[in-house]
C-alpha cells in the first residue's frame, strides 16, 4: 500500500535515497534533510498512513512499536540519557497541525534544547 506521488512511499521503496537509522519489516527511520537540531530523524510506518487521524485498531500494535523504538533510536544516534538529557518527539496531523507531507512520521530530534 503506497500513495501513488508519495515522497516517503518513494523513500521506502528505495527509489530516493535516505540516510538511514533504522530499518525492519514494518518501520524505517532515516535522517531530516533540513534538521532542526543536531540529532534529528524521522520515523515512518512502511504501512502508507496519510495522517494520525487515518490509523484504525488494526494500527494500535504497529503504533506503539514506532513508540516503543523512538528511544532506542534516539539514544543510538546519541541522544544524552537520562533526566538531564532527552529527545522530543513532534508529529504533524493535518494541515493546521503543520503536516506537510501526507505519509505519517514523526520527527525525533534531540542534541540540544530543543523548543516547547
Amino acid at each position: 500500500m503506497s500513495g501513488d506521488n508519495c515522497i516517503f512511499c518513494k523513500i521506502i521503496e528505495g527509489k530516493i535515497p535516505s540516510r538511514k537509522v533504522y530499518e525492519d519489516d514494518e518501520i524505517l527511520a532515516f535522517h531530516d534533510i533540513n534538521p532542526s537540531a543536531p540529532i534529528h530523524f524521522l520515523v515512518i510506518p512502511k504501512k502508507h498512513l496519510p495522517m494520525l487521524s487515518d490509523a484504525r485498531s488494526e494500527d494500535t500494535q504497529l503504533l506503539g512499536k514506532i513508540m516503543l523504538k523512538i528511544p532506542e533510536l534516539a539514544m543510538q544516534e546519541g541522544a544524552n540519557p537520562g533526566q538531564t538529557g532527552g529527545f522530543k518527539v513532534l508529529m504533524n496531523n493535518g494541515a493546521e497541525g503543520g503536516q506537510e507531507v501526507y505519509h505519517m512520521h514523526l520527527h525525533v530530534l534531540a542534541g540540544k534544547r530543543v523548543g516547547n
